[in-house]
């Protein structure tokens, strides 16, 4: 596979759908403008604040105004766009979902959240994301002409054993949607994503939306592009930002070959498989 550019668009939500919506259309005009990108990403939730009386208001089905939009741009630009996360009605449930397009517009992957995110941090954040929203129940990885891409959303990246399935299942790049906030963010959003990358030998990218300091739930932002060696690529800090960093699929190969971790596993002992 070739070289690539990808951008991830770090914006900020506020009250009203339609800014979120122009927005988001904004960036990601940008990023394929100015920075060339050939795949752009959307963070968590991108349409609307953080919050499950928010989400259960603004949720839409599929085929509704944003992913509309999305799948309009994705061809209009003639990019892979991993559509964030939105709320997604479907059947009187609820779900906290990604919608991924190709450059002719079609929907090439749509992960439901799978791992809900609901903690109570004393001293902290109390976040119940299952009062409002339905869990999802399968593993998301799809083929792209820039290699073979795995989806999943925020909390699904502190289970190792989905990251893992996503690159037995051949993904080259993972990428995560994710709304860290700012008490478990600066404890563990880094780290996660440097061993996610490095643990599976994937290019790994985390989309934050930008911090809004008017919400009631703090995003900590630092969106991240990581390499299959946990080097960072590019990052952003709480405020809106684009950032991009080039794709380089023979770099997997290259140090799976030096450090052949997925090949070394001893499955006589153990194994990762999906139910």
């Amino acid at each position: 596979m070739r070289p690539y550019r990808l951008s991830v668009c770090q914006m900020k939500a506020v009250d009203k759908k339609e800014e979120n919506l122009s927005k988001a259309e904004s960036m990601i005009r940008e990023a394929v403008s100015i920075e060339k990108a050939e795949m752009v990403v959307l963070p968590e939730i991108f349409n609307s604040p953080y919050s499950t009386e928010v989400m259960r208001k603004m949720a839409e089905e599929d085929g509704g105004v944003t992913t509309s939009m999305l799948s309009s741009l994705a061809k209009e630009l003639e990019i892979y766009l991993i559509g964030g996360s939105i709320a997604e009605r479907d059947d009187n449930f609820v779900y906290n979902t990604s919608y991924s397009y190709n450059p002719k517009g079609d929907c090439i992957g749509k992960h439901r959240k799978i791992h809900l995110f609901d903690v109570d941090i004393e001293g902290g954040v109390r976040f119940i994301e299952s009062e409002v929203v339905k869990a999802g129940n399968k593993v998301t990885v799809f083929d792209t002409e820039l290699g073979r891409v795995g989806v999943a959303i925020c909390f699904d990246m502190r289970f190792p054993e989905l990251m893992r399935l996503m690159a037995l299942q051949g993904a080259e790049i993972i990428i995560v949607p994710a709304a860290f906030n700012t008490t478990t963010g600066p404890a563990h959003w880094h780290e996660t994503i440097k061993m996610r990358a490095v643990d599976n030998q994937v290019f790994f990218v985390a989309a934050s939306p930008a911090r809004n300091e008017e919400s009631t739930y703090h995003a900590y932002g630092y969106s991240t592009i990581c390499d299959p060696w946990g080097t960072v690529l590019n990052s952003a800090n709480e405020q809106e930002a684009i950032i991009t960093a080039e794709i380089k699929p023979e770099k997997i190969q290259s140090i799976r070959q030096q450090l052949p971790l997925l090949k070394l596993r001893r499955q006589d002992l153990y194994e990762v498989v999906q139910k």
